[in-house]
């Protein structure tokens, strides 16, 4: 069992920059795939960012590539998400996910443990 909490979430202006944090619990948090998703209103959950258990292997969404970086630490038992250059169209509710074995990383459906979420709002 993993539990997530997602924290770093804020109102910032266009151009901004902000911090996800995703703390888990358990002591296999270093075999997990963790996952950055994120869902604005009235739109399906998207697939943001990804990192496999090493931290060697990392994913993005071709609208984040570029501005965004996820990283993990082990001993701390965390996933960040760095957004930088922050736009309008980012506005959402960012949550964390944790699966194992997972063969494409961008199904949410895939992911065995999710965050409660953290909204960002971007302002024009």
């Amino acid at each position: 069992q993993v539990q997530l909490v997602e924290s770093g979430g804020g109102l910032v202006q266009a151009g901004g920059s902000l911090r996800l944090s995703c703390a888990a619990s358990g002591r296999t948090f270093s075999s997990y795939t963790m996952g950055w998703f994120r869902q604005a209103p009235g739109k399906e959950r998207e697939f943001v960012a990804a990192v496999r258990w090493s931290g060697g292997n990392t994913y993005y969404a071709d609208s984040v590539k570029g501005r965004f970086t996820i990283s993990r630490d082990n001993a701390k038992n965390t996933v960040y998400l760095q957004m930088n250059s922050l736009k309008p169209e980012d506005t959402a509710v960012y949550y964390c996910a944790a699966g194992l074995g997972i063969a494409s990383v961008i199904d949410p459906a895939l992911y065995l443990y999710w965050g409660q979420g953290t909204q960002v709002t971007v302002s024009s």
